[in-house]
């Protein structure tokens, strides 16, 4: 169109649209303005429901009896009753014309769980603790396992095997675990999930009354409670661990007296810079990275072109831990 314009006055139209293979028709017809175009409504069909008929359907469907029915159901009831107002298809399109293509039920709201946010700058600040379930001799026969561990330091502050599930029984724990490392209940926070001996009002009334703070996942949150779920796998998945305590209760319990022994002394933790959790817990951390900055020094003295990239450091110990840090904070983990 544009090309033939251009040419119109060194060449006729009809020339100009032979050379660029269009026809005149087409050329003619683009020049003309558009006419406004007028849309004219459409007729319902003959055999559409009309606007009482609609409205039959539609307290047929908002009635009592067929509230949370489904259009199929409501068709295949009326059948077997002998009635027909319109197709299951048609039953759809009227509800979506008032907006009614949802669940119509009226349904239970379950309430918002704040997603907690806890903050230790040192250890017996914040604890977290869980059971965990181990495989006893014969099948379906378990040992149940407390584990209460602090999430600064990582050190298991207390645990209990027992052979239940018991509120009785954490809170037996909870409380021999304060007394024994004097802790000061004004700042201590106990972290735990949603499990019936977690929530129970026996150890909310036991915590209340040493005066600590308490703290519950999000249900079906496993992220909430990372720090007792990681130390369970480090238990189940160390050496030594058995795919069943084939022994019995005296079996397992004595697995376990080894074990929080080794982990908490002698196990250095990948994310405490190598540290045990006995050093962090108990204040011997920097201390000890001291000596071994002591020792990377002597050996840069003595080969220094051994390290190609300069005098080596140790890593240093987390300054803060978190559960579930806030997303704009900058965090050392």
């Amino acid at each position: 169109m544009a090309a033939v314009d251009a040419h119109r006055g060194e060449i006729d139209v009809a020339s100009a649209c032979d050379a660029l293979d269009l026809p005149r028709a087409t050329y003619y017809r683009r020049q003309r303005p558009a006419k406004p175009g007028v849309v004219k409504p459409k007729k319902p069909p003959a055999r559409a429901l009309d606007a009482d008929e609609r409205r039959v359907v539609l307290d047929v469907l908002h009635s009592e009896r067929f509230l949370d029915r489904a259009p199929s159901e409501v068709v295949a009831t009326l059948l077997d009753e002998g009635t027909y107002h319109c197709s299951e298809r048609t039953m759809y399109r009227i509800l979506a014309a008032e907006r009614e293509v949802r669940e119509r039920r009226n349904q239970a709201r379950h309430p918002h769980y704040a997603k907690p946010e806890l903050l230790a700058k040192a250890p017996n600040q914040v604890w977290t603790w869980d059971i965990t379930k181990l495989l006893g001799p014969a099948k379906w026969s378990y040992f149940y396992l407390y584990v209460v561990l602090d999430i600064y330091s990582r050190y298991v502050v207390g645990w209990l095997l027992a052979e239940s599930e018991s509120a009785e029984l954490a809170k037996r724990l909870v409380r021999e675990s304060c007394a024994r490392h004097r802790i000061d209940a004004s700042v201590l926070t106990i972290h735990s999930d949603r499990g019936s001996p977690m929530t129970s009002r026996t150890l909310a009334q036991t915590l209340a009354s040493l005066g600590v703070e308490r703290s519950l996942s999000r249900p079906h949150v496993s992220n909430d409670n990372p720090f007792v779920e990681s130390h369970f796998k480090t238990l189940k998945y160390a050496p030594g661990f058995p795919d069943r305590f084939g022994g019995g209760f005296p079996h397992a319990l004595e697995h376990c007296r080894r074990f929080f022994p080794w982990y908490n002394d002698e196990h250095r933790h990948s994310s405490l810079a190598g540290l045990t959790p006995h050093d962090v817990h108990f204040g011997f951390g920097n201390h000890v990275l001291a000596k071994r900055e002591d020792v990377l020094r002597a050996a840069f003295a003595r080969r220094p072109e051994r390290f190609v990239r300069g005098m080596p450091h140790v890593a240093s110990l987390p300054s803060a831990v978190y559960i579930n840090p806030p997303i704009a904070e900058s965090m050392v983990h």
